[in-house]
């Protein structure tokens, strides 16, 4: 008797994460963007306004369009069941809020007249901490080294050579939450 083939719902966190992305993004392109920029991106606001305070998490769910959103969960789906295996859950809903607010929070700092929204941050973060899968103590592994270079190299000549609405700084700052959480969690 063959035994019946059924779908798993395999990574929580990371699928319920690319679900809400997509949702909001249709919401976005139904509303045209109107949802995204009240609710889902980063931007400097009142300090008195709660909305501000939900929009440094929030940010990573909204996205321009759908080539925006596609982009980023096709990374996400690719590395983010694996970690969310190795690491729990729990671990990787923190990295990605932490990834959210530490974004959010240097983009409103740093930049008073644009947004902030998608989840790229976190897909770097997701690249960054997929190659700490096979550190040991006392070593640093040559793909996280190789990784970082190319990563950083490749976000620092955007930066300087490509005039787009990607925000480079984004990206390495997700790369940095990435490599701390996986330094942490690795470490013995």
């Amino acid at each position: 008797m063959k035994k019946k083939l059924k779908i798993s719902y395999n990574a929580p966190v990371v699928l319920t994460f690319v679900l809400l992305c997509f949702l909001v993004t249709l919401i976005g392109l139904l509303t045209g963007s109107r949802s995204t920029t009240l609710l889902f991106s980063a931007y400097r606001g009142s300090v008195t306004n709660p909305l501000t305070y939900l929009r440094l998490f929030t940010h990573v769910l909204g996205h321009s369009g759908l080539d925006h959103f596609i982009g980023n969960g096709m990374y996400l789906l690719l590395l983010g069941p694996l970690l969310e295996e190795k690491y729990g859950s729990a671990t990787m809903l923190k990295v990605i809020l932490a990834t959210a607010l530490v974004t959010g929070v240097v983009h409103c700092v740093l930049w008073s007249n644009t947004a902030l929204c998608g989840a790229s941050g976190v897909v770097f973060a997701f690249i960054v901490l997929s190659s700490f899968t096979a550190f040991k103590e006392g070593e640093i592994p040559l793909s996280f080294l190789l990784v970082a270079i190319l990563y950083v190299g490749q976000e620092v000549s955007s930066g300087l050579l490509i005039a787009d609405n990607v925000s480079n700084l984004t990206h390495i700052i997700g790369g940095v939450v990435g490599a701390s959480a996986g330094y942490m969690l690795n470490r013995k």
